[in-house]
């Protein structure tokens, strides 16, 4: 046999596979690869890390936000909130919403701990993540730049979060499903999945914005798009659903507490860590600024540096959704959900080192990295994905110690 024919043959072979199971191979691969760095980051942790001396996988896969999963799950949301020593709203449970850590708690219950339960649904939801993900990119891109683009996603600098105690992973199992149900204009399922959504972590009013940016774009287009009455009625009422789902959270935990205001409190209490203890409240967009502000002068830019950065990041972004035809060929609902998150965390989100992990959410993005035909570049990419994951890990779990490698 010559050595094109076999060349042949072994793709043959790949190709006649089911594409779940290709998915299902490239995912375990991607985790073995995960755990090995996993492995390496625990050998290398030492007595300055959180997590001491060569931490078991086990240990890793639940420190940080996991624990605060766990406490949701073991004793529930405080009635009365914490009170920090400066007198603010300290630390607790109420940044982290309940489904997660319930359903968690239901497998848990079946696989012998909450940790076990936490880890199987991140691993399975990662799993269907992948499914939908090259779904969506199939139908845009085709099935090989679809397949590297899940290739792109398991791999990627934050695939560790499949396989430790984090609600990302069942929200973008969720999030996918939605984006391809728009697509689709299967409206109905939506009605369950964006309440899913909502209660697994923050980020449905984004799903929202996106909602009203998407009946704006069909009714621009309803010439050569028909837009029925029946779907208006969907659009309209999703989006108004995604809004009181948005908002719900913080009302539960304002009548839980007697405090209108906990929700955002206790999230500004996180902030605190990097800004001390600033008075004032929520103010849109204030996050970012401040942000740009404080880390240019820990750098020694200068704060007008900052905010110039900003201005400049913000205009470069835009004009990628825009004007990029990679990003164009993706379809326009990856686009405005892409732009609607991305609105969203400008608004809301104060960035340091959680800013990689809280920009899983525009991961269906990595289908405009698949779509040059280049291998070199597609091999290229996949080795960026994977140094990054390792300092991604290493970083938060490995070193663990600084207000720079918080996960």
């Amino acid at each position: 046999m010559t050595t094109a024919a076999a060349v042949r043959t072994r793709s043959g072979w790949w190709q006649r596979l089911p594409v779940s199971a290709r998915i299902a191979i490239v995912y375990l691969a991607a985790r073995l690869v995960t755990t090995g760095f996993f492995l390496l980051a625990s050998a290398l942790s030492g007595p300055g890390s959180r997590y001491g001396v060569a931490p078991s996988l086990g240990e890793l896969a639940l420190g940080w936000d996991a624990q605060w999963y766990w406490l949701v799950a073991v004793t529930g949301y405080p009635a009365d909130l914490p009170i920090a020593a400066a007198g603010h709203v300290a630390e607790n449970a109420w940044a982290f919403m309940p489904l997660y850590s319930y359903l968690s708690a239901g497998v848990g219950f079946v696989l012998g701990s909450w940790g076990a339960g936490a880890v199987a649904i991140s691993l399975a939801a990662g799993y269907g993540a992948c499914l939908v993900l090259h779904a969506m990119m199939r139908e845009r891109i085709g099935p090989s730049a679809a397949m590297w683009a899940v290739v792109f996603f398991a791999c990627g600098p934050l695939a560790a979060l499949f396989q430790v105690g984090y609600a990302e992973a069942l929200f973008l199992f969720f999030l996918f499903l939605a984006i391809r149900c728009v697509r689709q204009r299967r409206w109905v399922w939506l009605y369950l999945l964006i309440p899913a959504m909502g209660f697994t972590r923050p980020g449905i009013l984004a799903f929202a914005l996106f909602l009203g940016l998407y009946g704006i774009h069909r009714f621009l287009r309803r010439r050569t798009d028909p837009l029925p009455l029946r779907e208006i009625a969907h659009i309209v009422a999703l989006g108004g659903l995604a809004v009181v789902v948005g908002f719900a959270w913080q009302a539960i935990a304002g009548l839980v507490t007697g405090d209108p205001g906990a929700y955002l409190a206790t999230e500004l209490a996180w902030r605190r860590n990097w800004l001390g203890d600033s008075d004032g409240g929520f103010v849109p967009l204030d996050g970012f600024v401040k942000a740009a502000g404080f880390w240019f002068t820990q750098w020694g830019l200068g704060a007008v540096s900052g905010y110039v950065f900003l201005a400049l990041l913000v205009l470069g972004v835009a004009a990628l959704l825009l004007f990029a035809p990679q990003v164009k060929r993706l379809g326009v609902e990856v686009r405005l959900w892409a732009a609607s998150y991305l609105v969203y965390l400008l608004l809301v989100f104060f960035p340091q080192s959680s800013i990689f992990r809280l920009l899983v959410p525009v991961s269906p993005l990595w289908g405009a990295l698949a779509v040059p035909r280049s291998r070199a570049w597609r091999v290229g990419v996949l080795a960026l994905a994977l140094l990054g994951q390792w300092w991604w890990i290493y970083n938060m779990y490995g070193l663990a110690n600084t207000y720079w490698q918080i996960p």
